[in-house]
């Protein structure tokens, strides 16, 4: 079950104070300049085009844009068809809060200066004295400005929390990277090593014995051919111990969650099937193909969990799967980071799918090894 986050509470808070203060005036405790059932269609438009604005803000940018104008217009109507209902004014501070999350910058203040002017008619046509009216007006544009401020030093905050978060991430991919990479060369500095301090010799000791072979009696050959056999074991022994090195890759699961570790905001889990043995090359991948899906779920997700699971498929291959709960999308678009995953995934002969209808899902199968070129 998703985890539901302060956002979602707190839009859930404005909305019951925004129907509260409308309750009042629905039940006719406070007169109206249209019949009352006019009214109550200009206060649910107006909670409408507000919760579609919410709901649209990162999926559809212009659709979002759009219902928040209906949204001030609304408010405007409902507020002035109502003017001695009281609280109702908070209407115009929530759609003036609004603005910070779909609008562009240039337009809360001129929001809140339109909010103004129609929280001053309102005054004024309920009757009220010119200093009421002034203090009545200037308490509400200091609200006002202080929500708008409160939302945009929010979004601010959030912002860069993603940004540290992102760079948090590729901060610890790049240790693991760099830490891979460092052992691999170690692995082959000490490969050389070992074939050229022993190999060569273990060669030429092999070559002496079977020269020796020739040379010696039958109770010496017993001999001869035991050190043969042991000098060409501890040759074979050798070359397995140098094909080793090179061939064993960084532990997958040791690296990967080094990278999941600590990101705030989301909880990674991660899955690795004990029979999953990728190369060193495929393993480098499939790290940086785990550092972008995250990085991607961090910026544009909104996601609270992040699954991703790797195991092996039928035909020797390694298939990893990611899923979140974040929003989805009903049309993918590819930006520079997906574009880079698919690229390195097809670099080593292996296959992605994007889905992006429920949450965001990404399926990669890439080979064990990576054929030489």
């Amino acid at each position: 079950m998703r985890r539901v986050e302060p956002d979602t509470w707190a839009g859930l808070a404005v909305l019951l104070v925004c129907v509260a203060v409308g309750t009042p005036t629905l039940l006719g405790a406070a007169g109206t300049r249209v019949p009352l059932p006019v009214w109550g269609v200009l206060f649910a438009a107006l909670l409408t085009t507000l919760l579609a604005a919410a709901a649209w803000e990162d999926r559809r940018p212009r659709v979002a844009w759009a219902c928040y104008g209906a949204s001030v217009v609304l408010g405007w109507l409902t507020v002035l068809t109502a003017s001695s209902a009281g609280w109702l004014p908070i209407l115009l501070v929530f759609t003036a809060a609004m603005g910070a999350y779909v609008a562009p910058r240039w337009a809360g203040p001129l929001v809140i200066a339109l909010n103004t002017a129609v929280i001053a008619a309102t005054a004024s046509l309920a009757g009220a004295s010119y200093a009421e009216v002034g203090l009545h007006t200037l308490l509400y544009l200091l609200i006002q400005a202080a929500t708008l401020l409160s939302s945009l030093a929010i979004i601010r905050e959030q912002r860069l929390r993603r940004e540290l978060a992102e760079a948090h991430l590729e901060l610890r991919a790049a240790s693991v990277v760099l830490a891979d990479t460092a052992r691999a060369h170690e692995r082959l500095r000490i490969a050389r090593e070992l074939h050229d301090l022993m190999g060569h010799q273990l060669t030429a000791l092999t070559l002496e014995l079977e020269v020796a072979r020739h040379h010696d009696g039958p109770a010496a050959r017993t001999h001869i051919e035991r050190a043969d056999g042991v000098a060409r074991n501890l040759l074979r022994d050798v070359r397995a111990t140098v094909g080793q090195l090179r061939a064993d890759a960084p532990d997958l699961r040791e690296s990967l969650n080094a990278v999941v570790r600590d990101i705030p905001g989301l909880d990674i889990g991660v899955w690795i099937d004990d029979d999953v043995r990728p190369s060193e090359e495929v393993t480098l991948t499939l790290i940086r193909v785990v550092q972008e899906i995250i990085t991607n779920t961090v910026r544009h997700a909104g996601a609270t969990s992040l699954s991703i699971r790797i195991e092996s498929t039928p035909d020797r291959a390694v298939r990893l799967t990611s899923v979140d709960d974040g929003r989805g999308s009903p049309q993918l678009r590819l930006g520079n980071g997906l574009r880079g995953l698919r690229e390195r995934v097809d670099a080593i002969g292996g296959d992605v799918r994007l889905d992006s209808s429920d949450g965001f899902r990404v399926t990669a199968t890439v080979p064990t090894t990576v054929p030489a070129r």
